[in-house]
């Protein structure tokens, strides 16, 4: 009963939040068009947002959703019903729906992984992967742990694998399916998925990482395995590090 209770309240919330936006907007002077283009943003950083935390395709659907449609069936648009879908089709060309199975974008904090250089200690010229490295922030957050590396990421979005390959010009970026390239040659995987992918993302480590190789995981803990040490990104936000091969977690440890 308490999440059928949060979830209305959620989904009322964030309308609520857009049409505010909004009427907010246009009482600045902004044109609707344009305001609408806003409003249903929060809508879409709504959805990616209940996307990463483990919220169910239709929900995210209805809070991405749900400010275009009511707007569109109040009779307020002064543009055609179908430019409501301009924002919704720049994402899905942005980030494609495929790679939302993963992981939405949201960036990695740049000091996220200061401490875990005491923990998991790196050869020089060492192969860091970013699996899944968005716009790059990843990226910036292990060349600020690790100086003397090399630094690869893979991105399935070619839009924002260009935007990495921008910002982080000292770094290999490709467009690639992270699940297709094999984790053999990397001394360490870096990941910040979803929990639904993290079972999809052990498999394959146990199956392809070399013996001293570490996997690092910001948030979600790889429930499977005895991690190896656990540092904080933020007070509240967990790095997992298990280092191959990999051990089974005990019930002890969970």
């Amino acid at each position: 009963m308490s999440n059928l209770i949060r979830w209305p309240l959620t989904a009322l919330g964030v309308w609520g939040a857009a049409w505010y936006v909004f009427i907010f907007l246009v009482e600045q002077g902004m044109h609707s068009s344009v305001a609408m283009l806003f409003s249903t943003f929060v809508g879409v950083s709504a959805a990616a947002m209940g996307w990463h935390r483990g919220m169910s395709q239709a929900r995210s659907a209805a809070l991405a959703m749900g400010f275009p449609v009511s707007f569109w069936l109040l009779g307020t648009a002064s543009i055609p019903a179908w430019v409501w879908l301009l924002p919704l089709v720049m994402i899905v060309w942005i980030y494609p729906m495929r790679a939302w199975r993963d992981a939405p974008v949201f960036p990695t904090p740049l000091n996220a992984l200061r401490d875990v250089p005491r923990y998991a200690i790196l050869p020089a010229q060492a192969k860091i992967l970013d699996a899944g490295c968005g716009a790059g922030d990843g990226l910036k957050a292990l060349r600020l742990a690790y100086v003397n590396a090399q630094w690869i990421g893979i991105e399935f979005s070619r839009p924002l694998s260009w935007l990495a390959k921008f910002r982080c010009p000292w770094a290999e970026v490709r467009c690639g399916d992270i699940w297709q390239d094999h984790w053999g040659a990397y001394d360490m995987v870096y990941l910040f998925q979803r929990p639904e992918t993290m079972p999809r993302a052990v498999e394959k480590a146990k199956a392809e990482m070399k013996p001293g190789a570490w996997l690092v995981s910001l948030e979600f803990e790889a429930a499977e395995l005895k991690p190896t040490a656990k540092t904080e990104a933020s007070p509240g936000r967990p790095v997992w590090l298990y280092q191959a091969p990999f051990t089974g977690q005990s019930r002890e440890t969970r």
